[in-house]
Parts: structure tokens; sequence; C-alpha cells
């Protein structure tokens, strides 16, 4: 895939499932199952989205990390997807996720869905560089603190800094 090449990332390998709203089985995940893991409740019956507070505390910065990067979203980041959550859990089992695939899935469904922003502008502007789309020689944005992990933020998700780290 092209879109790998450009940024120099793996390609062709992984899951590459983009799920918005049915929470059905899938090869990757099992839905009842991946809720329990993260309520870390084994009696729950149905599966659900999952709220960060309910997880343990070094899970709640992954959604973070998925909703800002894998499929950036600018609302309800309290509340995780099973797609979020299927993320998520190939993050912490080190599986595979064919993240070029993911993010044209996810353009896809961001530009047909009316008030959605265009995700991954950094990224693109690799993409129009390879293909010498002349850009204007405006800035970009500058980041703001919310585009950091704080201590504030380290706070919410009840992770301390060691070390400086």
């Amino acid at each position: 895939m092209i879109l790998a090449v450009i940024l120099e990332i793996p390609g062709n390998k992984g899951i590459c499932e983009y799920i918005k709203e049915v929470w059905e089985e899938s090869t990757y995940c099992k839905p009842l199952k991946i809720t329990r893991k993260f309520t870390n409740d084994d009696l729950i019956a149905k599966a659900r989205r999952v709220k960060s507070s309910e997880m343990k505390p070094f899970q709640r910065l992954l959604p973070f990390i998925v909703m800002k990067n894998i499929v950036p979203r600018f609302k309800k980041r309290d509340t995780t997807s099973f797609m979020d959550l299927t993320y998520i859990d190939h993050l912490l089992t080190r599986r595979k996720v064919n993240l070029p695939r993911v993010m044209i899935r996810h353009m896809t469904y961001v530009i047909s869905v009316p008030h959605h922003e265009l995700p991954y502008g950094d990224l693109l502007t690799s993409v129009f560089e390879a293909f010498n789309v002349l850009l204007d020689d405006k800035e970009g944005e500058d980041l703001v603190n919310t585009d950091f992990f704080e201590e504030t933020f380290l706070n919410m998700v009840q992770l301390k800094r060691e070390n400086g780290v």
C-alpha cells in the first residue's frame, strides 16, 4: 500500500477492521470478552461501551492514545467504543494493526458524516509532498497544552511521573 511506503510504516499486516456502531464478533475480538476485560468485571452479561473511569490506571491512558492517533476524534473521549477497545487490546497484546488501511477507512467515514474534520493532517502533509502537491507557505497550528500529557491528565488517569518520565 502506497500510504505505508510514504509514511514509512508497516502495511498489509494486522487488523484493519473498522467497526463504528455494530458490536459483532470478529476474528480478532469478542465484544463481551473485551468488555469484561476492560471493566475488570467477569459478571457483565452484555457487551457495552466502557468509560475510562472503569479501567485500571494504566489502561486509562490507552484510549487517549487510540483516540488521538489511531482513530482520532474530538468528542466522547471518556467513553470507548468496541473499535477503540479492540485497538487498545491489540496495543496491550502487541498484535499488529494495519494502520494505513485503518487510516483510509477512518477518513472515508469522517468525510461521509457532516461536521467532522479530516483527521491525520500532519501525516497528510507527507502524502501531499510525496506527490509533489504544492502547499502554501502558511504555518500550521501551534500545539496547545491539550496536545501533551501534562500532570493534570496523568492525575486524571491515575498515573504518576517517576524519575521525570
